[in-house]
Order: C-alpha cells, then structure tokens, then sequence
C-alpha cells in the first residue's frame, strides 16, 4: 500500500505529466496555423533542421544503447543512455519549436508515388510523437519512483514507438530537405 504523501506527491507528478502531454503537442499544433517568418528579427534558423536530423540520430542511438544496456544488465549504462535519449529530443523540440516560428512553410515538391510515401511518413510521425510525450514522461516517471514493473510493461511501447519518431523524423528530413528555402 502507498504512504499517503507518496500518493499525493504521485498525483502531483501525474498531473504534471497530464498537463506537458496535452501542452507540448497544442504549442506545436498551434505553429503549424501561425503566419510563419521573420517573428524572431533577422534570426537565420537555416541549420536548424540540419541540427534537428542530427538530434534525431543522436536520440534514436541513445534509444538502441539504452535498449542494448538493459538488456546486458548494465542498469547505469541504460539510465544515462535514456536521459540522453530524453535531453537530445528536448533539445529537438526547443529547436523544432524555433525553426516553424521563425521560418517559411516548406512545401514537399515530389510527385507520384514517393509523394504518397512521404505524407504517410509524415502523418505517421506528427500522430506518434504527439503520443510519444506521455510515454516518455510515465517511463521516466515509473523508473525514477522505482515502479519498475510499470516501467517495463510501459516501454514495451515507449521504446518502439520513440525508435520510430525518431528515425521517421530523419527521414522525413531527408525527404523534405532539397524543398528548404535557401
């Protein structure tokens, strides 16, 4: 049975966890209805995409070290591994965030049938790291409060669905890239 202030700081944690799960997904919708360009002076946010690509890669590593780290035992290992998965894809978002309200819409110029794939992946993408942010934080959650049998039976899902955000954010990149504005 919980004490009662480990409850109450429980529910405290979950209700943070609520609130940055439906807050984070909003701010970013909200930029996709926003007039883009120029909000931030001067500011040449050109690289950023080329960064976020590579906080991708970095955080989709981190993820396959964090896996291969748990599953050899070496429990250290796993939990740096993680929280650098964690502060890569923070740092993503911050960036992210920057990018689309400073900088012009990006039209995907392909056509036929890799124009369909694209969009799949897209949509693919958006949908899952909207669903990623509460997974994300409960795992971090469960772990950190030590409920390891709620963690495990959680990243069951965080773990695959995060590997494909991150690596289907690449690759949307990679799609998408020769379309930026220069």
């Amino acid at each position: 049975m919980l004490s009662n202030s480990f409850q109450k700081n429980q529910n405290q944690y979950l209700i943070l966890i609520g609130i940055f799960s439906v807050a984070i997904p909003v701010a970013v919708a909200v930029l996709l209805f926003l007039p883009q360009t120029g909000k931030l002076g001067d500011l040449d946010v050109s690289f950023l995409p080329h960064l976020n690509a590579v906080l991708n890669t970095a955080t989709a590593f981190s993820l396959m070290l964090g896996f291969y780290f748990i599953k050899k035992g070496f429990i250290h290992y796993h939990r740096t591994a993680m929280f650098s998965a964690v502060g890569l894809s923070s740092l993503f978002l911050v960036s992210y965030v920057i990018y689309h309200y400073q900088a012009p819409h990006t039209s995907f110029g392909g056509q036929g049938i890799i124009r369909t794939v694209y969009f799949i992946i897209l949509i693919s993408h958006i949908i899952l790291a909207a669903v990623i942010v509460p997974l994300v934080l409960l795992s971090i959650y469960f772990a950190i409060s030590e409920q390891i049998d709620r963690h495990k039976k959680l990243v069951k899902w965080t773990f695959p669905i995060w590997l494909y955000v991150a690596v289907s954010g690449v690759v949307v990149y990679l799609m998408i890239s020769p379309y930026y504005h220069s």
